[in-house]
């Protein structure tokens, strides 16, 4: 994680365009369905769509198996910390936390638990944030 490279992340070609209309689909369908029925909804969301999408893209882009299967590995890891905010958010809002304040402070409890995950997993050999 040297330099950021910044001109190849920030063009764009046709394709990245496509890639990005397929993407924002899956996410309005979803949205979508859960119009009909929330747990048909959350079951969806809830599937690694989005890691699987981006696995195909990285695969036709030419990254290596080896690329993939960090990748893969690292959506593991980084997926865990996201965990409690589904049990927090709920909790808040039936608890008459307004939605926007409950966003918030579910997003510094996510970023304080990734970085707990973080340190945790350091001691145990695996680094998640190679220096």
């Amino acid at each position: 994680m040297n330099r950021i490279p910044w001109d190849k992340i920030l063009s764009f070609t046709a394709l990245d365009f496509a890639k990005l209309l397929l993407s924002a689909l899956i996410i309005v369908i979803v949205t979508k369905i859960q119009l009909v029925s929330d747990r048909l909804s959350a079951l969806l969301i809830a599937l690694p769509l989005t890691s699987l999408v981006a696995m195909v893209w990285m695969h036709h882009g030419g990254q290596s198996a080896q690329r993939l299967a960090n990748h893969a590995e690292g959506t593991f890891w980084f997926v865990l910390p996201t965990l409690p905010m589904f049990l927090i958010i709920p909790w808040m809002l039936r608890n008459g936390w307004t939605f926007w304040t409950t966003i918030a402070v579910n997003c510094l409890l996510t970023v304080a638990f990734f970085w707990l995950t973080v340190i945790v997993l350091r001691r145990f050999g695996i680094d998640l944030m190679p220096k």
